[in-house]
C-alpha cells in the first residue's frame, strides 16, 4: 500500500545509500545529503494512464486489458500493444488467446488481437498487437481519453486493496503516457527538490512512457516511447565536462538517456522509440548514478542497474535491504546507487 496509507509521508520512506565506501541507511528526505553541487538529478515528467480496463472475451469469461502503448508513438492511433490478464489481479497473463478474438469493452469498445508482439505469433502471447475502437460516445475518441473515463490503474496481486491513480502519480507527472508509474520517482516531493537545488544540485526532466511490466525472467524491457529535450541534454553534457555526477531516477530515465547517448558520452536531444537493453554488453555512458526501488530476481532491470553501478555493487544494495528488511515494489522503499566515478 501507499506509505501515505501507513502513515509515512512519500518522502519518508527509507533510503538505503550505497557506495564503494558502504552502505548508509536513512530517508528519502536526506536524499541531498548525499549528493552533491555540481550533480544532476534528471527525472521522467510521464504521467501515468489509468491503463487497465475490464472487458469480457468471446465466450463472456472476465478479463482485463493493460494497455501498454500505441504501436506507433500516437497516442490517437487505433493499435496499441496490450496485455491480457484472467483477473485484475492474477499472478500471470492469459495463455490461451488467439490472433482474431475480441475483447467486448465498457460503453462500446473493442479490443481486436492482431497477433502476438513483437513477433506476430498468432497464439502463446504474453503481449499482442491489437485494433482498439473506443466506440462512446462520451470521449473524444482518442484511446487516452477513453481510458481516462473507462479505465483505472494497472495493479499487481501483492497490492491489497485499489488505490486511486492520484497514488500512482509522481509529483513529477506532466505527459500522460505511462502504462505503469515510472515509480522510482514517487518519493520525491516539492520539499525534497527544493532541498536538492539550494545545495545546487540541479534537476531537468524528460520523459519516457513505460509499457506494462517483464514479469518472465530474463524478457527484455519492451520497446518504449521518449524525448530527451535540448535543455535536459545540454545540463548532462555540462555537468559532466565539470565533473559532476549525472543521477537518474529510475530505469526509465536511465534507458532514454542512454538511448541518446553517443559511444563517447556526448548526449543529444532527440526522441522515438527505443528499444535499448542495457547490460554487460552495453554498460551506461553517461548516467553515473541512479535512485532506484526494489527489483524482483530475474528482472530485466537488475541488469540496467549493474550497467550503471556494477554487479557488486548493486549485489552488496541488495543483501543489505533483504537483510533490514526494506518493501519491495512501487510503494516501496529506494535506492541510491553511487559507484565510484
Amino acid at each position: 500500500m501507499p506509505p501515505e496509507a501507513r502513515g509515512i509521508p512519500r518522502d519518508h520512506v527509507r533510503l538505503l545509500v550505497t557506495t564503494p565506501d558502504g552502505t548508509t541507511h536513512t530517508r528519502f528526505t536526506h536524499l541531498a545529503d548525499h549528493l552533491r553541487p555540481g550533480d544532476l538529478v534528471v527525472v521522467n515528467d510521464s504521467a501515468t494512464l489509468a491503463a487497465a480496463v475490464d472487458g469480457h472475451r468471446d465466450d463472456g469469461a472476465p478479463v482485463t486489458v493493460h494497455f501498454s502503448g500505441p504501436l506507433d508513438g500516437d497516442d490517437d492511433y487505433a493499435v496499441w500493444v496490450v496485455e491480457l490478464r484472467p483477473d485484475p489481479r492474477a499472478h500471470g497473463p492469459v495463455i490461451d488467446a488467439l490472433a482474431g478474438e475480441t475483447i467486448t469493452l465498457p460503453a462500446g469498445g473493442r479490443v481486436s488481437l492482431l497477433g502476438g508482439y513483437p513477433d506476430g505469433h498468432p497464439t502463446s502471447a504474453r503481449l499482442w498487437a491489437a485494433h482498439v475502437e473506443t466506440g462512446s460516445e462520451t470521449c473524444t475518441g482518442e484511446v487516452t481519453s477513453y481510458l481516462a473515463e473507462h479505465g483505472r490503474p494497472i495493479t499487481y496481486s501483492y497490492v491489497d486493496r485499489p488505490w486511486p491513480l492520484d497514488a500512482y502519480q509522481t509529483v513529477f507527472a506532466r505527459t500522460p503516457g505511462s502504462a505503469e508509474m515510472p515509480s522510482a520517482a514517487r518519493p520525491f516531493t516539492a520539499r525534497v527538490v527544493t532541498d536538492l537545488v539550494a545545495k545546487g544540485i540541479a534537476v531537468a526532466p524528460l520523459t519516457l512512457h513505460t509499457g506494462v511490466s517483464s514479469p518472465e525472467a530474463g524478457e527484455p524491457p519492451i520497446p518504449e516511447r521518449y524525448a530527451v529535450p535540448p535543455a535536459t541534454a545540454d545540463l548532462v553534457n555540462l555537468t559532466r565536462r565539470r565533473g559532476g555526477r549525472v543521477v537518474a531516477v529510475g530505469t526509465t530515465v536511465t534507458r532514454a538517456l542512454e538511448t541518446v547517448a553517443s559511444a563517447d558520452g556526448l548526449v543529444l536531444a532527440a526522441e522515438g522509440i527505443t528499444d535499448l537493453v542495457l547490460g554487460p554488453d552495453r554498460p551506461a555512458r553517461v548516467v553515473t548514478g541512479l535512485v532506484t526501488g526494489w527489483h524482483a530476481p530475474g528482472a530485466s532491470h537488475l541488469s540496467l542497474l549493474q550497467s550503471v553501478a556494477g554487479a557488486e555493487l548493486v549485489r552488496t544494495a541488495y543483501d543489505d535491504a533483504v537483510a533490514q528488511g526494506y518493501l519491495w515494489h512501487e510503494f516501496g522503499d529506494s535506492c541510491l546507487l553511487l559507484p565510484a566515478l
